[in-house]
């Protein structure tokens, strides 16, 4: 396996501030590796509702999650402050893989990085749809192109 590189700050066109909480750390000292998936989740969904492309109780598309994964590059302790980085490496017909950096307040390079997928799929039959256009329209600005994706999402 090859060892994933950090992607500087500049490389993620939308930020978030979230602050670590003292229950984050865990019995090592660290934020646990469990926490960073919900920060994952916190930039991506927090986008999404600002950007108007999610209501979470009538959209009738939902994103569920088919793939994540994290590279951790040094450790986030409470009470850091962290910038969680977000962009789009693919937009496909039915998917989107995210990706993010966590970068400790004012550091250039992400104490860890990762990606997750989401297929996007009826509310009610869970089949995969097409990407609304409500939706495409507010991730055609975080698109990063040129960044090589080692995986692709199961649909599309």
């Amino acid at each position: 396996m090859n060892k994933p590189v950090p992607a500087a700050r500049a490389a993620y066109p939308h930020f978030l501030a979230i602050g670590t909480r003292w229950m984050d750390n865990d019995v090592y000292g660290h934020v646990n590796n469990v926490v960073y998936y919900s920060y994952f989740d916190t930039v991506v969904n927090e986008y999404l509702i600002r950007a108007g492309a999610l209501d979470i109780e009538h959209s009738t598309t939902i994103g569920l999650v088919v793939e994540t994964q994290c590279n951790y590059f040094a450790p986030l302790v409470f009470p850091d402050r962290i910038d969680a980085g977000l962009r789009v490496v693919r937009l496909g017909t039915s998917s989107v893989r995210y990706e993010v950096g966590l970068f400790r307040e004012g550091d250039d390079a992400p104490a860890a990085q990762g990606h997750f997928v989401h297929v996007y799929v009826d509310r009610e039959t869970r089949r995969p749809v097409a990407l609304p256009e409500k939706l495409r329209a507010a991730l055609e600005p975080l698109v990063v192109p040129n960044v090589p994706v080692v995986h692709k999402a199961r649909a599309d």
